[in-house]
């Protein structure tokens, strides 16, 4: 099935992919400040601790580890991650497709793998939406003690699985477009 983006002519796939990776970076840099207060020793990667707590006892050590202005940063960043999966799976989705582009011109194996991988990058994002919602149902009403932690964790799992392979999809276009052009 075609990805909706591969609508877009060249030119302005090529701007959507630099705006919605400069969006990503610029975000993650404010997420960067938002999640200091959340790194304590119970969380030492701070938001990403409690996504990957995975257990109501491990999720209770996180939660007891952060103060009420540390929760409400905690909860902030959970709903500004929202704007982060727009931006993170366009420009990864884009990048996968911007790579199969260059690996199918220069007749490089996996090509056909661009296009899945693309609707991979917004299957994660939709693996996210699940994953804030669980993490925030408890943060804010306290819903440690049922599935809601190892349900943010499956999806935080599969969404860090589907970045990780749509990354290593783009850097290989990457690499594959720089060889095709050391060579044209």
């Amino acid at each position: 099935m075609p990805h909706p983006l591969l609508s877009l002519d060249l030119r302005h796939r090529n701007t959507l992919f630099w705006v919605s990776f400069a969006a990503s970076i610029a975000i993650m840099a404010v997420m960067g400040v938002i999640g200091e207060p959340l790194v304590t020793p119970q969380a030492p990667l701070g938001i990403v601790s409690f996504e990957l707590a995975g257990t109501p006892n491990q999720v209770k050590l996180i939660l007891d580890s952060w103060d009420e202005r540390a929760q409400q940063y905690a909860a902030f960043s959970l709903g500004f991650d929202y704007l982060f999966m727009l931006a993170y799976s366009t420009a990864i989705g884009l990048g996968c497709l911007l790579a199969a582009a260059a690996i199918r011109s220069l007749a490089w194996p996996l090509a056909a793998l661009g296009v899945p991988l693309a609707w991979g990058m917004w299957l994660g994002a939709l693996f996210d939406v699940v994953e804030n919602l669980s993490l925030t149902l408890i943060l804010l009403a306290g819903a440690t003690a049922n599935a809601w932690p190892i349900i943010a964790l499956y999806c935080a799992l599969i969404k860090f699985g589907l970045i990780f392979l749509g990354l290593v999809y783009g850097f290989y276009g990457l690499v594959v477009g720089l060889v095709g052009r050391l060579k044209g």
